[in-house]
């Protein structure tokens, strides 16, 4: 089961209000991007093409929704953007898990970080 449609931020100038004007966090798999705001949470992924085809970029994409859908009722409202780096491509599920909630962990992001899943 991934993401429920609740959860996504669809919208051209939601992406550009969080890449302006949010915090941000990177390593070697991801940069998390979080602008406060709002009663709800909204997550954005964003592949490049640069990391390859189709095929790469849709199993990048449910990585991501597969790393974050467990933590979703630990992570405080707002609104998120998660960009896939190079590391994405050839990694398993759990390294990305375990960045995600290190990156959202700087940021401060979690609610209750010792209940949060890797």
């Amino acid at each position: 089961m991934g993401l429920k449609r609740r959860y996504s931020l669809k919208k051209r100038r939601d992406f550009s209000a969080v890449y302006h004007r949010g915090a941000s966090r990177a390593d070697r798999y991801l940069v998390l991007l979080y602008l406060r705001g709002g009663k709800d949470l909204k997550i954005g992924l964003s592949v490049s093409k640069k990391l390859g085809g189709a095929v790469v970029r849709n199993r990048i994409k449910r990585l991501l929704r597969e790393s974050v859908r467990p933590n979703l009722a630990h992570l405080k409202p707002g609104r998120y953007v998660l960009i896939a780096r190079r590391g994405c491509v050839d990694a398993p599920l759990a390294p990305v898990s375990r960045s995600f909630l290190s990156l959202a962990g700087k940021l401060g992001l979690l609610e209750s970080p010792e209940r949060a899943q890797a």
